[in-house]
C-alpha cells in the first residue's frame, strides 16, 4: 500500500512540476485574416515548450478570433519575451 501511495504521490509531483515548467514556454507566430488581407506577427503564452503541440494551440486560438495561422516561428522561454515584444505590437501577448 505504501509503494502505491509513494507512486501516486511521485506522479503528481512530476505532473506539477512539467506543468509549472510549460507555464513559461512562448510561441512567436504569423496569422492572417482574408478579405481584406490583414497579416500579423504576435507571441502568446503555450502550454508546450513542444513546437507541434504549440502550433495546435495557437492556430486553435487564433481561429476562435478569425485569424488563420500561418506559422509558429520558434518555441521559447520567458528570458525570450523582451527581445521580442516591440516587434509583435498589439499582439504580445493578447491571445
Amino acid at each position: 500500500m505504501k509503494q502505491i501511495l509513494s507512486s501516486l504521490a511521485l506522479t503528481a509531483l512530476i505532473s506539477v512540476g512539467s506543468q509549472a515548467i510549460a507555464a513559461d514556454c512562448y510561441a512567436d507566430y504569423k496569422a492572417k485574416q482574408d478579405n481584406p488581407l490583414r497579416l500579423h506577427y504576435g507571441v502568446m503564452q503555450v502550454s508546450s515548450c513542444d513546437k507541434g503541440s504549440a502550433q495546435n494551440e495557437v492556430a486553435k486560438r487564433l481561429k476562435s478570433n478569425g485569424w488563420t495561422l500561418l506559422n509558429v516561428m520558434t518555441v521559447f522561454e520567458a528570458n525570450g519575451l523582451d527581445q521580442r515584444k516591440a516587434n509583435a505590437g498589439k499582439y504580445y501577448l493578447r491571445y
